[in-house]
Parts: C-alpha cells; sequence; structure tokens
C-alpha cells in the first residue's frame, strides 16, 4: 500500500501535497521544530490507522519509515 502512487494517483498527491504546503505556510507563527514534532504526531496515528484497518502492514510501514528517514537525511547523496 505504501509503494510509490501510479500514475493516474500521482496528480492527487501532487495537488495534496501542494494543498499541504498552503496550509502549513498558514502556521508560520510556529516554529519549525514545533511543526515538525507536530506532523510526526499525525503522521504517527495516520500510519497506526492504516496498519489498524488492515490498508498495510507493519512491514509496510516499516519500509515507508525507512525510505523517509533516508529522503530527510540525504543518505546516499554522499
Amino acid at each position: 500500500m505504501l509503494n510509490p502512487p501510479a500514475m493516474s494517483v500521482a496528480a492527487s498527491i501532487e495537488e495534496c501535497v501542494d494543498e499541504l504546503d498552503h496550509f502549513i505556510a498558514t502556521l508560520e507563527r510556529y516554529p519549525e521544530t514545533v511543526l515538525a514534532f507536530a506532523m510526526r504526531v499525525h503522521l504517527a496515528a495516520l500510519l497506526r490507522a492504516l496498519v489498524e484497518n488492515q490498508v498495510c502492514s507493519r512491514g509496510d510501514v516499516r519500509q515507508f519509515l525507512f525510505a523517509l528517514e533516508h529522503e530527510a537525511l540525504g543518505v546516499g547523496e554522499e
């Protein structure tokens, strides 16, 4: 489930990312670290709900988090 989306879904994801960017811009009064921790809380809850509702497996979530860590830290870009 957490694999990269098909082309038909890619446009929806791009639109969603744009909306999230716009919304996050409205939260500029909060420091970036506060936003990061708040987003972490929401992401954790969303991933937990996906597993509990059998939309994806625990292994899928581990893979997703591994990829997220590498993207966030730029692992392999050196």
